[in-house]
């Protein structure tokens, strides 16, 4: 009786479903904006508050406390219900919106973007394990590849409203904006939203949830370890990575005796979770973790300035947009998402393939091509790893698989971006002050750059050029690593609108 209670969409009327999710993308929109919106703005703040070698932590606070608490309230909201868990969630982060607006010095600053981010990761968390509640698993898909556009559109306008909102209305903007919109939302699903009662007694795994935020704080600070330590290889850096290493063991411990797991490891009975969790992880590396570097890529070696890189873009975008739509809309018609995983994939893996060929000369509309390919991969598969967890899960594991599918991903754009980083600053080293008039390759500006002798121009374009070529490879070897998996994932049909959560368990298991 419960399994087909909880395969019922909780709202039946289209209309309303739709006003829901006009709320719950708003505030997706902007926990996930305030991740990018600040970028622009920090050497504003910097300026103002002084700490310049704190300046990372403004950016990692967030990132930090995002990523530690998302499993937590997957599983907070399959214990108590998903509606007051999330409205808390969106409280948290609204008043850590307001405690930053007002922040009186750097240490305050730091403090509140913690308060936010524990607010934000149950946001995100919170809104795709809603979305399984609303809609039924093919028409799931459809609505997901919306979510899969806020998302890219939030980190594609981010740097540039939080920089025009700093210009008009100073840095503090940016993060009172959210006060009202928040007391909106909360308002919103306090009327229309309904609450469903989980039918279990809630019994919380404290040690787990604890273990679980330690080891995902490790793998974020041991990411971040050559902006905040100096070096990924320090020793700040080495006793993180031992710690997060036990933790993690200690953890998985704990939640093979705890009555009610945050993440059940029943579910990596089921082989689709593990590869679908690596899939995630892989596709957070290739998406989110080259978001930036394709930025720089292009104002080093194309001599764009941030504007007209900013501009070419849009063939990422363009590419995602086209890919997600055509995705979402297949998926909801035919129920099979393991074609999309292979192709996504397929795609990326070329375009990273073909983009360690292009040099300082490359025509610019070829990278574009390169770029709108890779933008294609990563919109036809970026919402197969939630659609097929929450498809494989129990009812009543919805929202823990969910957050650790969304928690994965965040951990492979973190560790992506460490490698990434490691890659260039290696690479670049070799340089030293070998190109006339570039003291520091490093520390060059697109205007500084602008400035220099055509020789000098040419050679910090090869420079970055050649650079760029491993960092390419190893994307590509992401890619092959998820390519792999979506291989290995079985050929399962989602279920059609009515048919029980546990006929589709059957269908999986005898395919």
């Amino acid at each position: 009786m419960d399994m087909q209670l909880a395969s019922q969409p909780l709202v039946t009327d289209p209309r309303r479903r739709l006003i829901l999710f006009l709320f719950l993308m708003t505030a997706m929109f902007m926990a996930t904006l305030d991740n990018q919106i600040v970028s622009t703005a920090l050497p504003t703040i910097v300026g103002e508050f002084g700490h310049l070698e704190r300046f990372g932590w403004i950016g990692s606070a967030y990132l930090l406390s995002l990523s530690a608490v998302m499993p937590v309230y997957g599983k907070l909201g399959d214990l108590f219900g998903r509606k007051y868990v999330m409205m808390t969630a969106i409280a948290i982060f609204t008043v850590g919106s307001a405690v930053c607006g007002l922040a009186i010095s750097m240490n305050t600053l730091i403090a509140a973007r913690v308060l936010q981010g524990l607010g934000g990761g149950g946001i995100m968390v919170s809104i795709f394990a809603v979305n399984a509640d609303l809609f039924e698993p093919r028409e799931r898909a459809r609505y997901q590849s919306y979510s899969s556009l806020v998302l890219m559109a939030s980190s594609a306008i981010g740097p540039v409203l939080g920089g025009m909102m700093s210009d008009l209305f100073g840095w503090r903007s940016i993060f009172l904006v959210n006060v009202p919109i928040g007391f909106v939302v909360l308002i919103g699903l306090a009327l229309m939203l309904p609450y469903r009662k989980p039918h279990r007694r809630p019994k919380i795994d404290y040690a787990g949830a604890l273990l679980l935020a330690m080891t995902t704080t490790s793998i974020v600070l041991m990411a971040d370890g050559s902006e905040l330590f100096g070096s990924i290889l320090a020793p700040q850096s080495l006793g993180i990575i031992a710690a997060g290493v036990v933790c993690a063991i200690a953890w998985v411990f704990v939640e093979r005796r705890a009555a009610e797991p945050i993440v059940p490891l029943s579910l990596f009975r089921n082989p689709t979770f593990p590869l679908l969790l690596i899939m995630s992880i892989t596709g957070g590396g290739i998406a989110i973790g080259m978001a930036n570097y394709f930025a720089l890529f292009l104002q080093t070696t194309t001599g764009l300035s941030p504007s007209h890189a900013g501009l070419l873009f849009i063939m990422l975008t363009g590419g995602l947009v086209c890919g997600s739509l055509f995705a979402g809309r297949t998926i909801s018609r035919t129920g099979r998402y393991k074609p999309f995983a292979i192709a996504s994939l397929s795609c990326s893996a070329i375009a990273f393939a073909l983009l360690t060929q292009v040099h300082a000369g490359t025509p610019l509309p070829i990278i574009g091509l390169l770029m709108a390919l890779h933008g294609i991969g990563i919109g036809l598969a970026q919402q197969v790893p939630i659609i097929g967890v929450q498809n494989a899960a129990p009812a009543r594991d919805v929202g823990a698989a969910t957050g650790s599918v969304t928690l994965s991903r965040m951990g492979g754009a973190s560790i992506a971006i460490s490698i990434y980083g490691a890659i260039i600053g290696s690479q670049l080293a070799k340089v030293g002050v070998s190109i006339p008039g570039v003291a520091d390759i490093e520390q060059l500006t697109p205007k500084m750059m602008a400035a220099l002798p055509e020789a000098s121009r040419q050679a910090v374009a090869d420079a970055y050029s050649a650079a760029f070529t491993p960092l390419f490879m190893t994307s590509c070897a992401f890619a092959l690593i998820g390519l792999i998996a979506a291989f290995l994932l079985k050929p399962v049909q989602l279920p059609r609108h009515g048919e029980a959560k546990n006929s589709a368990a059957a269908a999986e298991a005898a395919e």
